[in-house]
Formats: C-alpha cells, sequence, structure tokens
C-alpha cells in the first residue's frame, strides 16, 4: 500500500521548467552542433576550403587523424560548446529584440569576428582575401542562418515567457 502511494506521489511530481537561460544555452549547443555538421557538409563537398577543423585544430596541431572524420566531428563537438558562450553573449545583450534581423546581423559579426580579427591566430585559414568567392558565400550564409536560429530561437522563447508572466498577472488581477 505505501509503495502504491509513493508511486501515485512519483507520478504526480512535475518537473521544475527549464529558465530562459538554460535554454538559451541548450539552444547554443543544438545550432553549434546542427549549423557545424552542415559547415562540415559544406566543406565535405567543396562549398568551402575551410572548415570548424581548419580553425580548431588544424591550425595548432599536425597529425592525420585531424584532416579525417575524426578530426571533423570533434571539432563540431567543440563547436557546439563554444556556441554555449555564443548563445550566452546574444542572451545578454539581444534577447529582447524582436524578429530574424538582429540573429542575422548576429551572425554577420560572427563571421567578420573570426574571419577578419581573428584570421591571423589561425594558420590552416587563408586570409581574407585569399579565399574564395564560394568560400566567403558559404560561410557568410552559414553563419548567418547560424545566427537567425540562435537569435529566434532566445527571443522568441523571452517573449513566450513575458506574455506568460502577462497573462498570470491579468489572472490574477481578475481572480482577486
Amino acid at each position: 500500500m505505501a509503495e502504491m502511494n509513493q508511486e501515485k506521489l512519483e507520478q504526480n511530481q512535475q518537473e521544475e521548467p527549464m529558465s530562459l537561460l538554460q535554454k538559451a544555452l541548450l539552444t547554443g549547443f543544438i545550432g553549434g552542433i546542427f549549423w557545424g555538421l552542415l559547415g562540415s557538409l559544406a566543406y565535405y563537398f567543396n562549398f568551402s576550403e575551410v572548415s570548424h577543423a581548419s580553425f580548431i585544430l588544424r591550425s595548432f596541431w599536425q597529425a592525420d587523424w585531424i584532416d579525417g572524420f575524426s578530426g571533423e566531428m570533434l571539432s563540431v563537438l567543440i563547436v557546439g560548446v563554444i556556441s554555449i558562450l555564443v548563445a550566452y553573449v546574444y542572451y545578454l545583450l539581444l534577447r529582447k529584440r524582436e524578429g530574424m534581423l538582429p540573429g542575422i546581423l548576429y551572425g554577420l559579426v560572427i563571421w567578420f569576428i573570426f574571419l577578419y580579427f581573428f584570421n591571423p591566430m589561425f594558420s590552416a585559414v587563408p586570409g581574407l582575401a585569399n579565399m574564395t568567392v564560394d568560400t566567403v558565400v558559404t560561410t557568410i550564409c552559414l553563419l548567418i542562418l547560424y545566427g537567425t536560429f540562435i537569435g529566434y530561437s532566445i527571443s522568441f522563447e523571452y517573449k513566450s515567457l513575458q506574455e506568460m508572466k502577462q497573462q498570470r498577472k491579468e489572472n490574477d488581477s481578475q481572480n482577486a
């Protein structure tokens, strides 16, 4: 009997919903993995002459496995972790902005930072002037889509949370 009451209690318990920050960080990780994999596919099909492994691994270490599937997948996983930080920055600065434009601009800023400012740090990545047009266009498009995914997801969650809070306030004031 006591065991049955315990089961009922466990069934009736609800999990704590994720906070907006937790959702933003999870969005960053998932976005980094998803768009990182698409970037790897673009590299594999020669749409781009650089991949995540060019930035993360090839610029700092020399090993045969880095140029293969293992190196690419490890770099995508690292991009997912770094993307948590990228999502956190968006959360801090731009979560209240609505629409896709802030995310698009955020993706362009990320592209500009990595391929213009940080480029000298990465020996395996050619300079912007030496990149093919295909590489420039592909990386810009991928980072615009990535920024849009991160930005729109975080902003949408923020707006939904604000609407839910407002609705609770209205319900509480009507019930009082």
